[in-house]
């Protein structure tokens, strides 16, 4: 399993970000993408500039969010 600090090691520059929308996606849409094993950077669509946060698959499945809901495995 990663922890914090390899996540930040790891290079997204590549990294193919999925919208997942519960709406119009007029006030910001969540990205989401895969960057390793068990690892993935949450973004935000509205906001390209700000650096994606990143999260181990067990941290995103303890805070609610399911990558199937991107079209995404975990």
């Amino acid at each position: 399993m990663q922890n914090g600090t390899d996540l930040y090691a790891l290079d997204i520059s590549g990294a193919s970000f999925t919208k997942a929308c519960g709406g119009p996606c007029t006030e910001g849409c969540v990205t989401l993408a895969r960057i390793g094993e068990d690892a993935w950077a949450l973004g935000d669509s509205k906001r390209p500039d700000v650096e994606p946060l990143r999260f181990t698959t067990e941290e995103l499945d303890a805070v609610g969010i399911d990558p199937a809901r991107f079209g995404l495995g975990a």
